[in-house]
């Protein structure tokens, strides 16, 4: 286990710390009005509200927004696991895919489960010293428990050599 999990993610989970986060790295995502419900080791949980701002005309959350969600959901073990490395690992989104299945309103959560497979990835990365990818799941819910899209978030992890 990467010893600097817990201290990234007492960092992150913090609600002020991570507003400053976003107003200063993802302003997208501050305006958006994403926020962390679940973060642990195995799961992510990142919830954002339909509202005016996130809407598209058709009165739903627009598309960017959710795929936003969902790469933050993924996205949060790849810096966890990279946080603070001996040897720093750069990691880069490199494929994106979504599949819409209902119309989003209301409070939509983004989950994945994919935390293992993240700090497995990012262990052998370093070991060996070559690039890897893996793809992460993310499943957005409304309020009711059904299922408004789906997507695939593919990684790149990369030990950067000194």
């Amino acid at each position: 286990m990467n010893p600097n999990f817990t201290r990234f993610q007492k960092n992150i989970t913090s609600p002020a710390r991570f507003a400053f986060f976003k107003l200063i790295k993802l302003p997208a995502a501050f305006i958006a009005g994403l926020r962390i419900k679940k973060f642990t080791e195995e799961e992510t949980i990142i919830v954002v509200k339909h509202r005016w701002i996130n809407q598209n005309p058709f009165r739903s959350m627009y598309f960017a927004v959710q795929a936003m969600a969902a790469e933050m959901s993924t996205g949060l073990f790849a810096v966890a696991q990279t946080y603070q490395r001996h040897l720093p690992v750069s990691m880069l989104v490199i494929h994106l895919e979504g599949k819409f299945v209902k119309k989003a309103t209301g409070i939509i959560s983004f989950s994945c489960n994919d935390g293992r497979l993240v700090e497995e990835t990012v262990e052998q990365c370093l070991s060996d010293g070559e690039p890897r990818t893996i793809q992460c799941k993310s499943v957005g819910t409304n309020e009711d428990g059904q299922v408004v899209s789906e997507f695939i978030v593919t990684w790149s992890f990369k030990a950067k050599v000194k």
